[in-house]
Parts: structure tokens; C-alpha cells; sequence
């Protein structure tokens, strides 16, 4: 799409929208085609609403995907990696549509969180990953989450546990069970992330599963699970036959 822009508009990329041929304006192209057949730099346009002096809209939002590819960014999963200060680096965008960008990262994905919720299958290591991805891949500290369940194996708490540095978590099982037992949990499935978004697991890790297993079999309080979420993708002690 950004090649045929060019086409369009001629070596001249800074093109008002006005200027663009009604086919080839979002709003329009929208209209008679529906919203799935815009692309990124359309809906960003589109979001955007207006460029600034001399450059149009659609001339931002390539500029906005030209910086999501400088830091290999994936697509339009590149807004919630960028922060305020990032969007504030391309010219014409001020603090509303900084914050419009974030916003729009952020309801994605807790539409994401809210859908997996409703979808959620606590046997299913899979399941609860989906669910924690969201929540968790795009931050760049580790955040060890616990769920907390009853014996029927219902959702009483989902707890934030600690957050962390970012290459290691401060989480102990003592903490652990005492919420566990604060909210009358019987079982419990830990999950954290790796911001590098590799989510094998450290010796750390292998060593904080194997003290909340034996200490699980003390108190009453079975572990599940032990998940770590890192970018797209996942690891499941239980799963894996590590627990």
C-alpha cells in the first residue's frame, strides 16, 4: 500500500489528502469497500485525522510504521511496544494523538484479555497462556501472576504477585501461599513473563517451581501449573512433565 501511495501521489509524498484521488482516501475507500479492506497505514490515517503543514495523514502514518520497522517491530502490535516519548519523536504528533496512539493499543488489548477470559479452559495450559499474553508480552518487567482457585476449579482471584527487574522476579512461597490462603484457594497456577520475550525457563525458574511444589504439598494447596509468557509464545511446566 505505502508503494502504491507513492505511485499515486508522485515523488511529492507530502500530498494533503485532498489531493489523493477519492479511491486512494481512506475515509472514501472505507466507505465503498468496508473497514477490512484498509490497510495499516490507512487506519493510521484514519486515527490520525490530520497531518501537519504541507504533509497529509497518510504521510504520518508511514512515518509511524517506518519507526515500528526501525525497531523490528511487528505490524500494528508495534503500538504497544512504543511509549509516549516515542510518538512524541515523529513530527506532528503532539500529546492528544500520543495518547489517542496509546489508547488504542491499550483497548486492543484488553479486548484480547476479555475475550481469552470468556474462552478460558483452566485445564488447558494453552488456554491460560492466551489469556496471560496480552496482559503480560508487552511489558518490559517481569510480573509473576497468580490464579487462585476453588475445588470446583472456578477463578476466586487473579493476583499480581510482584513485579520485578527486568531479567528476574522477587517472588517467594511464602508469598504465594499466604494469598492462597487469604482468598480459601485449593489450587493455583503461577504465571510470569520474560520481557526478552523468550520464555524458556532459567534455573531460577526451575528452582522457585520445585520449592512451591513441596511447599504446595504441606500446606493443602495444590500447583497446577507454571507458565512463562514471552513473545507469542509460551512454556508450561505441567505441559512439559517438569512438575
Amino acid at each position: 500500500m505505502i508503494e502504491l501511495f507513492r505511485i499515486v501521489c508522485g515523488k511529492n509524498m507530502n500530498k494533503l489528502i485532498k489531493d489523493i484521488p477519492k479511491e486512494y482516501r481512506p475515509y472514501e475507500k472505507c466507505l465503498q469497500e468496508g473497514i477490512y479492506s484498509l490497510s495499516d497505514q490507512e487506519l493510521l490515517a484514519i486515527l490520525l485525522r490530520n497531518g501537519y503543514k504541507g504533509n497529509s495523514a497518510m504521510y504520518q502514518a508511514e512515518e509511524l510504521l517506518f519507526l515500528m520497522d526501525k525497531y523490528a517491530l511487528k505490524g500494528l502490535s508495534g503500538l504497544n511496544y512504543l511509549s509516549y516519548e516515542d510518538f512524541l519523536s515523529i513530527k506532528g504528533i503532539g500529546s492528544v494523538k500520543a495518547i489517542n496512539l496509546l489508547a488504542v493499543g491499550e483497548i486492543a488489548r484488553r479486548v484480547l484479555i476479555a475475550d481469552a477470559r470468556m474462552k478460558i479452559n483452566l485445564s488447558s495450559p494453552d488456554s491460560i497462556a492466551r489469556y496471560y499474553m496480552p496482559k503480560l508480552r508487552f511489558l518490559d518487567q517481569e510480573n509473576v501472576n497468580c490464579l487462585m482457585l476453588d475445588v470446583k476449579n472456578n477463578v476466586l482471584r487473579d493476583v499480581n504477585l510482584s513485579v520485578g527487574t527486568v531479567d528476574s522476579s522477587l517472588v517467594t512461597p511464602r508469598e504465594v501461599y499466604k494469598k492462597a490462603l487469604e482468598y480459601k484457594a485449593v489450587r493455583i497456577v503461577l504465571v510470569h513473563n520474560h520481557p526478552s520475550g523468550d520464555p524458556s525457563p532459567s534455573k531460577s525458574d526451575f528452582e522457585i517451581t520445585r520449592r512451591l511444589k513441596e511447599a504446595g504439598k504441606i500446606i493443602g494447596v495444590e500447583l497446577l501449573d507454571h507458565i512463562i509468557v514471552g513473545d507469542n509464545a509460551y512454556y508450561s511446566f505441567c505441559k512439559e512433565n517438569k512438575l
